[in-house]
């Protein structure tokens, strides 16, 4: 794709979550449609009109099975990060809308029971799960998200703490 063209695409609204639990571990997913290693944390696109942190809550029901009333939410990312799509999947994601995507990100503390996570959701995401450090995560996420990963702890990484 040219550089002009792929200046003028925005980026898509998303928000995302860092699930921590009383260990101070995180929530890490193994990506469904990933043959290769792509552990992630749940985020995901903003309905329009939908505010950040309503979409982070839904999502992280609709990828995780994780009800609201099972989190209270700690903090945000000060502002939006972005990251830009590696060249060979420009024009296949979500339809070629979006050169990338700007994401708030929101640390929210897990009040439940492993139990009360179920990844077999209505349409799944994930193929298993964990609970993860920081470090796994950034080592474990595709590569093009690692920056995104690393700015995440840096704002948030105060959050990841046991109880």
């Amino acid at each position: 794709m040219p550089k002009a063209t792929l200046d003028s695409l925005p980026y898509r609204p998303c928000a995302g979550v860092v699930l921590i639990n009383r260990d101070g571990l995180i929530f890490g997913g193994q990506r469904i449609d990933n043959p290769g290693t792509a552990w992630q944390m749940p985020q995901g696109g903003l309905d329009y009109g939908e505010l950040p942190e309503e979409a982070a809550l839904r999502e992280l029901t609709e990828e995780t099975g994780v009800p609201r009333d099972k989190v209270t939410v700690l903090g945000q990312t000060r502002d939006w990060i972005t990251y830009e799509l590696p060249e060979e999947l420009l024009g296949k994601l979500w339809k070629g809308k979006y050169r990338g995507q700007e994401q708030m990100w929101y640390a929210m503390r897990f009040l439940g029971d492993d139990s009360d996570i179920n990844i077999a959701t209505e349409t799944p995401e994930f193929s298993q799960w964990q609970w993860m450090s920081p470090e796994a995560l950034i080592d474990a996420i595709v590569p093009f998200k690692r920056d995104v990963y690393k700015a995440v702890f840096d704002d948030l990484g105060a959050w990841v703490t046991p109880l």
